[in-house]
């Protein structure tokens, strides 16, 4: 099979998010909107930057994963045609959004998606505010693609492609868009409520390029109220490091000082995030419940 030579889509981006990053400053200056806090910026623009140095590392981790997988399993030869690209658009989006929902509803997961979750801003400098450390595991849920037979090349160049179009919806300065772009596509509104705090927001809209997924896994959620970004316990530094491994440091602390069976020890991994093996950890589900309750008490 000849294969195409792809470039590195995020590298070469990387003029194009600096340039943005300050255009949207001055519309923001322009419409006096508080959106820019420039230590959280700064932050945020180190966490991308980081990303991207480890990424040198961990891709080449990636790339023989998916090449061992590749040679001595895949189930059929999918060629580079039109064909493969529309169906590699549609696979790898539906292979994020279980990654993606999956990152918040499993501790080991969230420890390193919290990070992109950390600022109190919404803004395209968040949008590179992005893990360290989730490289080195997310892979296993792209294997599944390598296995069916796209080549790992596809599956890579999808991802970055993903990742990409990901960058333009972390932003206020968009309202909404027509209605059958909010139908089908993720937007700067549906991705806010992802972002959101406010109870009826959390843990939805896990999209990466469609919407659909969501709508049609139950996990859709528009609009309504104004989002409140940020963590449910918020994390009080702008150093790059500690917003890095706080959870995870959080985590072990967990795992081997909490008083408990060896069981419950595991659980602090496969839980939900706030879980805790005495009962007192408030569940992302129980807010949204209560919120849920109170709706309807108020009708």
């Amino acid at each position: 099979m000849q294969i195409p030579d792809f470039p590195n889509l995020i590298h070469y981006a990387i003029p194009f998010f600096i340039a943005t990053v300050i255009l949207e400053v001055i519309l923001t200056v322009k419409v006096k909107m508080k959106a820019y806090q420039y230590k959280d910026a700064a932050t945020s623009i180190a966490m991308g930057l980081g990303n991207v140095a480890i990424g040198l590392m961990s891709k080449m981790m990636v790339l023989m994963a998916f090449y061992y997988v590749y040679n001595w399993f895949h189930l059929f030869d999918i060629p580079f045609v039109w064909w493969s690209w529309v169906l590699i658009v549609f696979a790898e989006d539906l292979t994020y959004y279980w990654f993606h929902r999956t990152s918040h509803e499993r501790r080991f997961f969230w420890a390193s998606h919290v990070i992109h979750h950390s600022s109190r801003k919404y803004n395209l400098s968040t949008a590179l505010r992005q893990t360290w450390t989730g490289s080195f595991t997310s892979f296993i849920f792209w294997l599944p693609l390598v296995f069916i037979g796209f080549h790992p090349v596809m599956i890579l160049v999808m991802m970055s492609i993903s990742l990409l179009y990901q960058y333009w919806i972390h932003t206020e300065l968009i309202t909404k868009l027509p209605k059958w772009f909010e139908v089908i596509f993720n937007t700067p509104s549906h991705h806010r409520v992802h972002h959101a705090t406010n109870p009826q927001y959390l843990d939805r809209n896990h999209a990466g390029i469609f919407i659909i997924w969501d709508r049609l896994f139950g996990t859709f959620e528009p609009e309504v109220e104004k989002p409140v970004y940020g963590l449910v316990k918020n994390i009080n530094t702008f150093n790059p490091i500690k917003v890095a491994f706080l959870e995870w440091i959080d985590l072990i602390s967990d795992v081997s000082t909490s008083k408990t069976s060896i069981l419950n020890k595991v659980k602090y991994l496969i839980k939900p995030p706030g879980w805790r093996h005495d009962g007192t950890g408030i569940l992302s589900t129980d807010m949204r419940k209560e919120w849920e309750q109170k709706q309807k008490s108020e009708r």
